[in-house]
């Protein structure tokens, strides 16, 4: 693969490896605590601490976490809540999707990327704290329609997935507990199976278009892992409402300063271009 420029191919250091081990570390705790994937705390917390620009956040997260989804869709699998004809009508699309979803965000101005995904958070927030009211029948649907359904969701998540760097899940499993009748645990890990081919996807596409910070990867990785164990045995004994509210409220929070990211001022003209 094509090395790039600027920090994407210089060396990790002792500090580098300590921060973003950090970062992933929170990311996960967060995302344990209320069950959604790290990538949406982790991507702002690469820019503001690790001072990468934001397709380079968007790209290095996507990397990390498609370990960490591998080990929940194993943790899934091995427990028999994993639908593999579910997980391949997603995965298929998605794969495809991805790749354009990670080259539409390389191509987009910075400041625009990053109102871009202001309002994801804010519409993954929504969809976070209408969670426990999300309820399937708890009988799939079969046929074709439902292999469609899983073909149209698992495309608009992938290429989200991509130009986002996140995993995915958020926006996957509600759509696959209404639209197709799964039950909720069913639905995780199938998406979570799903999204690791197109997650591996989206992150080769930005490790070719330069948007992978590599020294940030071996730290992020274990740090993730870890802060997700963490939280999920937290949120174990704390309430599921109020995590969620607070959660959210810091959510649409950092969402709204996203929104409000400035754009750049235009240059001046030169001199004598008038007229």
């Amino acid at each position: 693969m094509p090395s790039s420029p600027g920090p994407t191919s210089t060396p990790a250091t002792g500090k580098d490896l300590a921060s973003s081990f950090a970062i992933g570390a929170l990311a996960g705790a967060f995302g344990g605590l209320v069950g959604l994937g790290g990538g949406v705390v982790m991507i702002p917390l690469l820019v503001r601490f690790a001072g990468v620009r934001q397709q380079q956040a968007h790209g290095t997260s996507l990397v990390a976490l498609v370990f960490t989804g591998l080990g929940g869709a194993m943790t899934y699998a091995g427990a028999g809540a994993v639908d593999l004809a579910a997980a391949a009508s997603l995965a298929i699309p998605a794969m495809l999707t991805a790749r354009l979803g990670a080259r539409y965000a390389h191509a987009l101005a910075e400041w625009k990327l990053k109102r871009a995904f202001g309002a994801f958070l804010i519409f993954v927030t929504a969809l976070l704290v209408s969670k426990p009211y999300l309820a399937g029948t708890g009988v799939a649907q079969g046929g074709l329609s439902m292999v469609a359904e899983l073909a149209a969701t698992g495309a608009a998540t992938g290429f989200l997935s991509g130009m986002m760097g996140v995993g995915g899940g958020s926006v996957m499993v509600p759509s696959m507990v209404l639209l197709t009748g799964f039950p909720q645990v069913l639905a995780q890990g199938s998406s979570l199976l799903a999204m690791v081919p197109a997650g591996i996807a989206g992150a080769h596409q930005h490790w070719q278009l330069g948007n992978v910070v590599r020294r940030l990867v071996p730290g992020l990785v274990p740090g993730i892992l870890l802060g997700s164990w963490l939280g999920s045995s937290l949120a174990l004994r704390l309430a599921d409402g109020s995590l969620r509210l607070a959660f959210g409220a810091v959510v649409v929070y950092t969402g709204t300063r996203y929104l409000l990211a400035a754009r750049p001022a235009a240059a001046p003209a030169p001199a004598g271009a008038a007229g």
